[in-house]
């Protein structure tokens, strides 16, 4: 496995397991087939209502918890210091663990600034090893940082082969923040894994389209967290860390960029009202 060092010297995979949308009533077989394909490391959220799942497969694995690497997220009702506290650690138990490796906060809406200092009280007792961010665009961003106590670690947002977060990422390597991506196939949007470049890249090198969108943000410096039902699919999604991108290979897919969500933007009031609809 190829890991990344994170802004507080904890060592987190490149490469690991989602399970957005993945029904709870079948988190724990998907995640007891992940972790026997390889996966040791979880990512899954308040929001997916799936932590327990995950719990289970961990506790079944058999494995020692420090072999592992658990991202969990707090939603936007939890928002708030003693709501996020509380949510914490309600999580944990789900979870059946006494920490998470990675904790954030899941959409920059509520109140966040009160969430963070619940996880930043949290990483003090232990409980949390890293904390950052999800979905915080630039602007949110910079300002959360500049008056955090524990400076976020990581930012997951929506990156892919066609929105590859290139002048969010120049910002986030200047104040020492990894970059993960939720979405590496965007959800098959713009016909995904037929598109030609990615084909005649991964021809070149024996691989799948998917594998070769996934080898391109790896190598770019971006975690990726893939998400698949099917074991075949976590199979192929882990074969990713033995092969290279050429620089004539990186520089072809780097321009499928297009610089726009496939999905929604946080500046869209629309989409502000739908978030908040959630809650």
């Amino acid at each position: 496995m190829e890991y990344v060092t994170l802004n507080n010297a904890v060592k987190m995979p490149v490469l690991g397991y989602g399970v957005y949308q993945t029904p709870p009533e079948e988190t724990e077989r998907c995640v007891r087939q992940a972790i026997d394909v390889g996966y040791r490391a979880i990512d899954t959220a308040q929001a997916y209502g799936n932590e327990e799942g995950v719990g289970r497969a961990l506790a079944a694995s058999g494995l020692p918890r420090e072999d592992f690497f658990i991202t969990t997220k707090i939603w936007i009702s939890n928002a708030g210091y003693e709501r996020a506290k509380a949510s914490i650690d309600e999580s944990l138990k789900k979870l059946g663990t006494g920490y998470v490796d990675l904790l954030l906060i899941h959409q920059p809406f509520g109140d966040y600034y009160g969430s963070y200092r619940a996880m930043e009280e949290a990483c003090d007792a232990g409980k949390v090893r890293a904390i950052g961010v999800s979905n915080f665009y630039p602007d949110r961003y910079l300002d959360l940082d500049h008056f955090a106590r524990i400076k976020p670690a990581v930012n997951q947002v929506e990156t892919h082969v066609f929105q590859q977060q290139k002048a969010a990422r120049e910002y986030m390597k200047k104040h020492g923040c990894q970059i993960m991506s939720w979405g590496p196939f965007a959800e098959g949007k713009n016909d995904y894994f037929r598109n030609p470049v990615l084909l005649e890249v991964g021809a070149r090198c024996g691989k799948t389209a998917a594998q070769t969108a996934l080898r391109f943000l790896i190598q770019s410096g971006v975690a990726v967290i893939p998400k698949s039902t099917h074991k075949e699919r976590m199979e192929e999604n882990f074969n990713v860390l033995d092969f290279t991108l050429s620089p004539e290979d990186m520089a072809a897919i780097q321009a499928l960029d297009t610089g726009e969500s496939l999905f929604f933007s946080h500046y869209d009031p629309q989409t502000v009202e739908w978030f908040m609809s959630l809650v």
